[in-house]
């Protein structure tokens, strides 16, 4: 991602915290691992988020704004960025890598396709947000010379420029967070940044992680319909669903590949 980073800054507590939050009539080192690993899959199976919520980690990110504006739609964290109106921003800019560089996709308005583009349209694409870039920010600083109050300087900028905060968040809103950024839906420089913060958790409550991964992240959940349909399916019947319900349904039971934060 050219000039960001994620780092964790501080953390309180971990797997130990999630157990004894869960057992609060109970002393340290009553339970054993195995005890202890029970309880925490047997919170997350059942979704008992608030002993989770008892895990806070706050990082220090710096990324591009396009992906500060999908970030911040998550309020349930506390977070402190760097002012413009204070600071002169720094001549940082995203480049997407080449081969990221793709047409819009005919099924998902949101996002880009899997076609790939040709080598000379990639080129073509990457020169022109070099010099729009590279133009804008020369506008910046001339009107910072001409003694413009930064807060005006800088309303011109892109969002392609980098941003930095400070992000503190409980570990079950941090899940929630991952479930929805380490999706194959989710937009993929946003996706670059949740695997770190992925493996940074597991670092932290590796239990939880390994139950988070087992019963949300890689977990499905059906609707009243399509529990119908399984069960006539596994009557040997044929799928009652017809239309959008059953390629849903059937993307549930042949999800798209989803990448795993690195191990």
């Amino acid at each position: 991602m050219n000039h960001g980073f994620v780092r964790l800054v501080d953390y309180l507590g971990g797997d130990a915290r999630i157990v004894q939050a869960a057992r609060v009539s109970y002393g340290p080192g009553t339970k054993t691992f195995r005890e202890d690993r029970a309880l925490i899959h047997y919170l997350m199976r059942n979704r008992h988020t608030s002993p989770f919520e008892q895990v806070i980690l706050t990082f220090h990110v710096k990324l591009p704004l396009f992906v500060a504006r999908q970030w911040i739609r998550h309020r349930t964290a506390r977070v402190n960025e760097i002012s413009g109106r204070y600071s002169i921003l720094p001549d940082e800019f995203y480049l997407p890598a080449p081969d990221a560089i793709r047409y819009q996709s005919t099924r998902n308005k949101q996002g880009r396709g899997e076609e790939m583009v040709p080598p000379e349209l990639q080129q073509r694409v990457l020169e022109i947000l070099c010099q729009g870039q590279a133009s804008l920010y020369a506008d910046y600083q001339a009107l910072l010379q001409e003694n413009i109050a930064r807060e005006l300087a800088r309303i011109n900028l892109p969002l392609s420029l980098y941003t930095q905060w400070y992000w503190q968040i409980d570990l079950h809103n941090l899940f929630h967070f991952l479930k929805l950024r380490l999706d194959p839906h989710a937009q993929l420089e946003i996706r670059e940044y949740a695997r770190v913060l992925a493996n940074i958790t597991k670092t932290v409550a590796p239990i939880a992680y390994e139950a988070f991964e087992e019963y949300v992240l890689y977990g499905v959940n059906f609707s009243r319909t399509e529990m119908e349909a399984l069960r006539a399916i596994l009557r040997g019947e044929e799928n009652p669903l017809t239309g959008r319900a059953r390629q849903l349904f059937e993307e549930k039971l042949n999800p798209a590949e989803q990448e795993r934060p690195h191990q």
